[in-house]
Formats: C-alpha cells, sequence, structure tokens
C-alpha cells in the first residue's frame, strides 16, 4: 500500500547485481575486492575492505550481462568529483558514449560515508575515473530495474545454439518492457509502433502478463488523433491495425477489442484513400518501410503494397469480432492483391509481397541468403521462407552476435563486421575493427547503435510458431493447429501461451507429437 494518495504505481521491482569482473584499471589498489561483493551500504568499523581508487585512477567493471537501470557506489573515506561513463560494450564505456535518450557519459560527486545513485539506462560496463579526490570504494553494484514477468512460454531443442537464440530473444523482449514497451532501453527509449511488431508478437510468444501491449498501443493512440499519423510515419498508423489483430488473436480480448472500434473504423476509412482503383498503393508522406530501403523507391513501394494488404485483412476480421461491416475493408483487401510489384531484390519487401498472399517471392529471400539481413525485419524473413532455411540464418546471423559478446539483441547486424574484429565483452585490439564504434548505418551508427533492441527479437517468436508449430486459429488460441517442423532436429518441446492456459508441444524426428492444451483450447490438423 502506498503512502501517499497521488503517487504513481511502478510495477517494476529492484535488484543489486554485483560486479562479474574488472576488465581494466588503473591506480585502483585492491580492484579485486569489488567483483561478487554484495555490500551495499557503508558502515562504520575499525576495518573495512576497500578499494583504494587514487586521484587519477579508472576502473572498468563488467557485470556480465546487459540489464536495465543505473549503479550505486558505496563509499567510505575520502570522496569526490567523478567521471561516470556507461556501456553496453566495453568499447563503449571506454569511449564518449552518445548522449541521445539517456545520459552515459556524466560526472559527478561521491560522498564520503555515503552512496551514490545514477543512471536510467542500459548497459553491461561502466567505467569510473577518479577526477579529484581519492575514494574509498566498499562498492559498487548494478540497480536492476525490470519487470519480473512469469514467462508461460518455452523452447528447448537439440540444437543448444537455437535454445540460446530463443532465451536471448526473450531476455531482449524483457529488457525492453518497462514503463511501456520501448524499441531499445539504451537508446530509442520511445513507443515505436512499426518497430512495436516483432516485439508483440515475441512477447505473446513468452509472457503471461502481455499488460503492456494494450498499454502500449492505447500510449500512441490516444497521442495521435486522426487523421494525424502515428510517430508522424504512415505505415507506423498501419501497423497499429495489425497489432490489435496479433493482440486480439493471441488473447481474445473482445471488450477491449470493441474499445478500439471507433478509432480503429476511422483508421480505416483513411487508410482507404491510399489504394488507387488498379490496386496500388499511394501512401503519402512520410513513407517509411525501414531503414535499408529508405532511398529505394521501388522496394518501398512493394513493401508497402504488401503491409497495406495485410493491414485491410487483419482489419477486416477486427471489424468482424466488434459486428461492424467489414465489406469496404475486405474489397480492398481484395483488390490490392491484383497489383504486383517489383520488389526491387529487397528482402524485406519480398518477405511482405509473400506475408501479404499477393505473390511469393521467397526467391529473393534465398538468394546469397546470409546478406541483406535485417533486425527488424528478420522476423518477416524467417516467417516468409522454408523453416530449413530459415534455421540455418538464426543459427548463422542471430548466433553471430552471440559469438562475439550478445547477451541481447542488437539493432543492426552484419555478418561481414565479424572479419577483422573482437568480442563487445572484451577491449578494442589494435589493428582490429571496434565491433561497437566502428560499424552501423542510418541514424544507428557507431556508439548510437543501441546493442538491446526488441525489434531483433524476432527468432523467439518464430521458432515457437514455426518449430513447435502452434498456429491460433480462432482468438485467444480457443482454436489451434499443432504442427511442428524439426527439420534437422532430433526433438522440440515447449509451450505457448493462450487466454486458457499454456500449450505443451513435444515431437521429436521419428514423426512423435504429444500435445498438452488446456481445456477451452480445441486442437485441430495435430
Amino acid at each position: 500500500m502506498s503512502l501517499y494518495k497521488n503517487a504513481i504505481p511502478d510495477k517494476r521491482i529492484r535488484e543489486y547485481l554485483p560486479v562479474s569482473r574488472v576488465l581494466a584499471s588503473e591506480k585502483a589498489l585492491h580492484a579485486e575486492r569489488i567483483p561478487g561483493n554484495p555490500a551495499i551500504q557503508p558502515v562504520i568499523a575499525g576495518t573495512i575492505p576497500c578499494c583504494t581508487l587514487q586521484p587519477g585512477g579508472m576502473l572498468l567493471l563488467d557485470f556480465g550481462i546487459e540489464l536495465h537501470g543505473g549503479i550505486r557506489i558505496v563509499n567510505m573515506y575520502g570522496g569526490g568529483r567523478i567521471r561516470l561513463r556507461f556501456g553496453e560494450s566495453a568499447s563503449e564505456a571506454m569511449g564518449t558514449p552518445n548522449q541521445d535518450h539517456a545520459i552515459h557519459d556524466t560526472e559527478l560527486l561521491v560522498p564520503a560515508m555515503g552512496m551514490l545513485e545514477y543512471g536510467n539506462t542500459a548497459f553491461r560496463f561502466v567505467r569510473i575515473d577518479a577526477l579529484e579526490g581519492e575514494l574509498q570504494l566498499i562498492n559498487v553494484v548494478a540497480v536492476a530495474l525490470y519487470r519480473d514477468l512469469k514467462r508461460t512460454g518455452s523452447f528447448h531443442s537439440s540444437d543448444e545454439r537455437l535454445n540460446a537464440v530463443w532465451q536471448t530473444g526473450a531476455y531482449t523482449l524483457q529488457m525492453n518492457m518497462q514503463d511501456y514497451i520501448y524499441d531499445g532501453v539504451k537508446r530509442d527509449r520511445l513507443v515505436w509502433m512499426g518497430d512495436l511488431h516483432p516485439e508483440i508478437c515475441g512477447i505473446l510468444s513468452v509472457f503471461e502478463d502481455v499488460s503492456l501491449i494494450p498499454a502500449s498501443l492505447d500510449f500512441v493512440r490516444n497521442h495521435t488523433p486522426l487523421p494525424q499519423l502515428m510517430n508522424n510515419i504512415t505505415s507506423y498508423s498501419i501497423w497499429w491495425v495489425v497489432n490489435q489483430y496479433e493482440y486480439y488473436l493471441h488473447r481474445g480480448d473482445l471488450e477491449y477489442l470493441k474499445s478500439q472500434q471507433q478509432y480503429l473504423s476511422g483508421l480505416l476509412e483513411q487508410l482507404a484513400t491510399y489504394v488507387r482503383e488498379d490496386g496500388s498503393e499511394e501512401i503519402p508522406p512520410r513513407r517509411f518501410l525501414d531503414w535499408p530501403n529508405n532511398d529505394n523507391p521501388v522496394a518501398m513501394h512493394a513493401g508497402l503494397q504488401g503491409l497495406l494488404r495485410r493491414a485491410f485483412g487483419c482489419g477486416a476480421e477486427l471489424l468482424d469480432a466488434c459486428g461492424v461491416d467489414s465489406s469496404a475493408a475486405r474489397e480492398l483487401h481484395r483488390r490490392m492483391a491484383t497489383h504486383i510489384p517489383d520488389c526491387g531484390d529487397s528482402k524485406a519487401a519480398a518477405a511482405m509481397l509473400t506475408l501479404s498472399g499477393i505473390v511469393d517471392r521467397s526467391d529473393v529471400l534465398l538468394r546469397d541468403p546470409y546478406r541483406n539481413v535485417s533486425t527488424f525485419y528478420g522476423y518477416y524473413m524467417l516467417l516468409a521462407q522454408p523453416t530449413a532455411n530459415a534455421l540455418e540464418l538464426i543459427r548463422r546471423f542471430w548466433g553471430g552476435m552471440l559469438d562475439y559478446g550478445a547477451t541481447t539483441f542488437w539493432e543492426d547486424f552484419d555478418l561481414d563486421w565479424l572479419k577483422n574484429t573482437s568480442p563487445i565483452s572484451e577491449l578494442p585490439v589494435p589493428g582490429k575493427d571496434d565491433l561497437h564504434a566502428d560499424f552501423g548505418k542510418y541514424c544507428y551508427k557507431g556508439l548510437r547503435h543501441s546493442l538491446c533492441h526488441g525489434w531483433a527479437a524476432g527468432p523467439t517468436p518464430f521458432l515457437s510458431e514455426r518449430v513447435l508449430g502452434v498456429k491460433f486459429l480462432a482468438p485467444g488460441g480457443r482454436k489451434i493447429a499443432v504442427k511442428p517442423e524439426l527439420c534437422d532436429l532430433e526433438f522440440v518441446e515447449g509451450s505457448v501461451p493462450t487466454a486458457f492456459g499454456a500449450v505443451k508441444v513435444r515431437a521429436d524426428a521419428a514423426g512423435s507429437v504429444a500435445i498438452d492444451a488446456p481445456a477451452g483450447v480445441e486442437v485441430v490438423n495435430a
């Protein structure tokens, strides 16, 4: 119970994480006393085992995993001015971090016989420089701030690499589930409606409590009265319709859906003006598919054609559920299938054309399959190609991040970056490229690049949907199909949340499939 009648509750919890290792130090006596140290409070005693950080000294601390929150510096005698730097990579903490959305590089005063807490960002590494005065550090701990969410979804197979990818995707999503669903928990601590879609699909495949989904959808809707565009991007208003469909299909919350009906109907009427008589889209500015295709009008047209058609299909289903005439949306869905644009060899556009049912362009995805892969549109690229090919892409592309120190998935990535680099968990090596500082494109270059981005978690819902094989056929999972695709796996087992409880599946290479579905769930095509 709150002490304050006007308090705004925070559903997150705080936990203290000790340092995992000291990666580098200068003028720091007894730095070995910090790793694993549980102390969070100064104490008056005759002898206190401290780390003495002398003026001009520094510590580079590794907490072992990307986390959200800040740090607590527990200091005894001395004190003074420090420079504090947070880093998702060792390189970032040693460099000049970008300050967008959260402060990662600052100067602070540390009190004697006291504690200093600072930070509201994502990081794994912290560098502390003693600028003035000597510090008698009892300890430095991370203050982790996150939602303690029960995972009713799970995935385990004979391939430990795929298992690690699923778990890393789930953890990436959880880190981005803060006040709302963020796009990136270090940078892009905002609710971007298009970026939200792969995150929503992942959250629905993992967590029992998914209340942040409607909260985030409503947050952007409430700040975007029609005819304004969500996030000032036309396609992001289109994604709102698709996101509403995903939430309704998986959770079956009809009362919530009906509360969206007026806005949904108005938005669909607005979107209808974006379709020409020949079925082609003419979405007005700001036109956006994804960053790699921002200057490719052919690919952007093809991708937006697929996205808008999908939105009309989703919108028609939602209107039907609300008891509202859906004939106009269905006619637009039909008409848009008659216009088949060239995708310009763009894998993102090819995926959208394929998934929208306009035309199968999986051939584009299978051509040089490990290049020009997008973290954002990676989810759709996986869904739009055969499962066996998608599994190999996951192993190489998302697995490549894991090989080089990732504990959460990154905003951007390219396998070519790994040719002459070292892991983000280590100090940059002279003569090699800096994996964090030297790469990235568009708006996510260098140390501005986020290494914990929810849109990159696409393999998590993909593995649950395609390999476990659970497909929702009726809202809330009232009816599902289960058809596992093991490909080269010896076995797969796991669970998928529904409104009625988790559906559990186990299958093996011999063709045996065992399904445990809760009451209220009808299983077909098993």
